[in-house]
Order: structure tokens, then sequence, then C-alpha cells
């Protein structure tokens, strides 16, 4: 527990400098509740955020790439310009999550719940997917770039 409130003080003193946040590459973050937090452009490559509460994050333009995001609660998280090149998001929720631009190049979405995401432009090359997960809304082109498993 001192340590999510050591985390967040720092969040808190690196927002009001409105610089980016660093240093949380690679950190264990699993389970932790960072709702509503705001961690755009952070460096959170390789994390461990499984089973993270990230509803209503803003997370654009955040480095998530490799990071293990497996049943974490993204619900209308911001995510536009994110990238999330090989980020394992199975079982994750990113109902009204905002994709917008964001990078999911080899992305694992094995039940993932991707509905009422916005995802224009969102790139989808090489995501792994399970078709009960995918919104019918997506594109031929984003369609036809992912794996179906």
């Amino acid at each position: 527990m001192t340590e999510l409130r050591d985390l967040m003080v720092r969040v808190a003193r690196l927002e009001r400098r409105a610089s980016l946040v660093g240093g949380l590459e690679g950190r264990d973050l699993s389970g932790r509740n960072l709702k509503g937090m705001n961690l755009s452009k952070a460096n959170l490559a390789e994390a461990d955020l499984s089973g993270a509460d990230l509803r209503g994050a803003n997370l654009a333009g955040a480095d998530l790439s490799g990071a293990n995001l497996k049943g974490a609660d993204l619900e209308g998280a911001n995510l536009t310009g994110a990238n999330l090149r090989v980020t394992d998001l199975s079982g994750a929720s990113l109902q009204g999550a905002d994709l917008t631009g964001a990078n999911l190049l080899g992305a694992v979405l094995k039940g993932a719940n991707l509905f009422w995401a916005k995802t224009k432009g969102t790139n989808f090359t090489g995501a792994t997917y399970s078709a009960s997960t995918i919104p019918p809304y997506l594109t031929p082109d984003q369609l036809a770039s992912m794996r179906k498993v």
C-alpha cells in the first residue's frame, strides 16, 4: 500500500510540472487501482498491469509496448495514440475506450471486450483475437490485418 501511495504522489508531482511520467517501465502494478489517473505519455513499457483498474484513465500517447494487461479494466480509458505493440490484453475490458490512432501491432486480444471502443485509425496489424471479442464496426482493412485464434 505504501508503494502505491508513493507512486501516486510521484505521478501527481510529475503532472503538476506537466512533464512526462517516467520510471514506470517494467514495474509491477498488477491489480492496482489507477482509476481515472492521468498517465498520458507515461512510459509503461513491459509493465505488469494485469488485473489493474484503469477505468477512465488518461493513457493518451503512453508507451505500453510489451505490457501485461491481462484482465485489466480499461473501460472508458483514453488510449489515443498509445503504443500497445505486442501487449497482452487477453480478457481485458476496453469497452468504450478511445483507441483512435493507437498502435496494437501484434497485440493479443483473445477474450478482450472492444465493444463501443473508438478504433478510427487504430493499427491492428498482426493482432490476435477471438471472434466474440471483436465489434462488428471495425473496418475491413482492420479485420484483414488481424489473426483469429
